[in-house]
């Protein structure tokens, strides 16, 4: 399903738990992309931290263990599609299109400098490998059925991943591609809601409430499941389950249990790391922190 990395060769069986090697990596990974994340806003000198550390383990669990890819080849026909309603979480996931050799890695230097392809939110006319331009909160699920019914269409055999905010879950557009998922019968399309709590206003569930999640995905025609989104052996196994389970009717959706600002103590704490800086002191203890917690 996954081809071969040069840095961590995994073997997605379908449905199975990640082995110790497989799951080493897929921590190492998470890891890689906090950091990186700390990297590339001190370039742009503000940036979404909390956004990004809430869904590490999302993006690393999709792209090293549960994506069908191939390396080097973002454009290839055969490959899982991934579409990221959260847009502002770029920053987290352009490192892992260098690491799949997707962009010169020499390129993410340039974060969000004039003239560099690499911006806050992604922009899929620029940057290889993105499959959405994002940023405009509520439209990506729209655009991964659609996706879906064209690869239908097509006779083709790919999967489509889409990411959504739980913010976006006040979205009404998000409800009307549901609607059109479930009636189509799109099985090749899973949904992933980053349910971290929080949104840039504060607490999801105080701007509006949107619980509850699984009973509202499942009245409109979904395949409903909840994990902790941070446990990468549950995660990978649930994903890898989903995306070759033939049997499956119709699309399927994850509710992800994760934790806004995930792997720096202070950040968890505090919702307005949601856009900010890190003086470098401050980065400093992030670093230290992420470096020495096992999540």
């Amino acid at each position: 399903m996954v081809e071969p990395h040069p840095s961590a060769p995994l073997h997605a069986r379908q449905g199975a738990r990640p082995s110790e090697q497989e799951l080493a990596t897929l921590r190492e990974k998470a890891r890689f992309i906090r950091l990186e994340t700390i990297r590339l806003i001190e370039i742009a000198k503000v940036g979404h931290y909390s956004s990004v550390f809430s869904c590490a383990e999302i993006f690393a669990s999709l792209y090293y263990g549960v994506m069908r890819l191939r390396r080097g080849e973002p454009g290839w026909e055969g490959r899982d599609r991934f579409l990221m309603g959260k847009g502002h979480a770029a920053v987290g996931l352009f490192p892992v299109l260098a690491d799949w050799d997707y962009i010169p890695r020499e390129m993410l230097d340039g974060y969000t400098r004039l003239g560099s392809p690499l911006g806050d939110h992604p922009d899929m006319t620029k940057v290889p490998g993105i499959d959405f331009s994002s940023g405009s909160i509520g439209h990506a699920l729209s655009n991964g059925a659609g996706i879906a019914i064209g690869a239908r269409m097509r006779g083709a055999d790919f999967n489509v991943f889409v990411m959504l905010g739980d913010g976006e879950m006040q979205e009404g557009q998000v409800w009307e591609a549901a609607l059109f998922a479930a009636h189509h019968k799109l099985s090749r399309l899973i949904a992933i809601v980053d349910r971290n709590g929080y949104q840039l206003d504060g607490k999801v569930d105080d701007v509006i409430g949107v619980e509850s999640l699984k009973e509202k995905w499942s009245a409109f025609g979904w395949q409903v499941h909840e994990v902790d989104g941070h446990d990468l052996s549950a995660l990978t196994a649930l994903l890898r389950g989903l995306r070759s389970d033939a049997a499956r009717s119709g699309p399927a959706c994850v509710i992800a249990r994760t934790v806004k600002g995930k792997g720096v103590s202070f950040m968890e704490t505090e919702p307005g790391w949601h856009l900010g800086y890190l003086a470098p002191a401050d980065a400093r203890v992030a670093i230290e922190e992420i470096m020495a917690r096992e999540i």
